[in-house]
């Protein structure tokens, strides 16, 4: 066993969420320090850095660490030519782009990253450029503690579904802009998962499903498996499970992909400005406690 004298890792919560210090960002890391970031990871699923101001160039080698870094997003055009990795999270970009003047102002809902693909990201890492001086908070949940605190039964039910994400928001009108939501659903991308991941790194079981991508249970009738999601969503959104950051401008939050559930803030107070950065990185093909692997239905891997 390594024992850190590198890092100093400060747990936010009973079950997720630590603040790593003690590190410079800027530069390449050693190789036990990734290694001691990774465990971290691991462990707490979500970790931030404060004071971290990087380059965007800077941004991504820290990604490169971890795995392949990908394309910003599937169908959302790259914010930045030169650097097509990173995915702008803007509020008034994105009024400045519908011409409304006004960003969206989409309900809150818990949602794992880029879901309606084969190979979902591995993590994400978001760095926080403007901040507002209150307001836009970002919370994560474990789906790790939240699949063990289910009762037996129905792990073992969960153990043995599949579900269909894709990416078709289910939003209604006005929740957001218009052009926003046609590039975003501007192919048709749906992927097979299990309800339940094995981590491939930990060996954990972790819930797999979000009320953002998920459409339904593959073994169940419609209305069954209607149910059973909104059982789980109301499940993974227990405050037990769950974790919230407060954005300083430096700050970065680097969440495990596999095992998390985030939810974007909409408390950005009219006429404040919020403007973050995020790159992915790559991940594998979920597999499930069957040994059955992700497969798409519609659109390809995300590399």
């Amino acid at each position: 066993m390594t024992i850190s004298t590198t890092i100093d890792v400060r747990p936010q919560s009973g079950h997720i969420g630590a603040e790593i210090h003690g590190v410079d960002l800027r530069q390449p890391l050693d190789p036990a320090v990734v290694a001691e970031i990774r465990q971290t990871l691991l462990q707490w699923k979500v970790v931030f850095f404060r004071d971290q101001h990087l380059t965007q160039e800077q941004h991504i080698a820290f990604g490169r660490q971890f795995g392949e870094v990908t394309p910003a997003h599937p169908t959302l055009p790259a914010a930045f030519p030169e650097h097509p990795e990173i995915l702008l999270l803007d509020n008034q970009a994105y009024a400045a782009a519908e011409g409304t003047g006004k960003g969206p102002s989409i309900e809150n809902r818990w949602h794992t990253d880029v879901t309606f693909v084969p190979n979902p990201p591995m993590g994400s890492i978001l760095r926080g450029l403007v901040v507002p001086p209150y307001g836009g908070d970002t919370q994560f949940t474990n789906l790790v503690t939240a699949y063990e605190t289910l009762s037996e039964p129905l792990r073992r039910l969960c153990d043995e579904l599949h579900a269909v994400h894709h990416n078709f928001l289910p939003i209604g009108r006005g929740e957001m802009p218009a052009k926003l939501k046609e590039q975003f659903q501007s192919k048709d991308i749906r992927s097979v998962h299990p309800v339940v991941r094995v981590h491939p790194e930990s060996g954990e079981k972790a819930l797999f499903v979000n009320p953002n991508f998920t459409s339904h249970v593959q073994e169940l009738s419609r209305k069954e498996g209607a149910h059973l999601l909104a059982m789980l969503y109301e499940h993974i959104a227990s405050p037990t499970f769950t974790c919230r950051f407060r954005w300083e401008p430096g700050s970065i939050a680097f969440w495990d992909n596999r095992a998390t559930c985030h939810l974007v803030p909409t408390d950005v107070p009219p006429g404040m400005h919020r403007s973050m950065q995020r790159i992915t990185v790559a991940g594998d093909v979920p597999v499930g406690p069957d040994g059955k692997a992700s497969y798409s239905l519609s659109g390809e891997a995300f590399n």
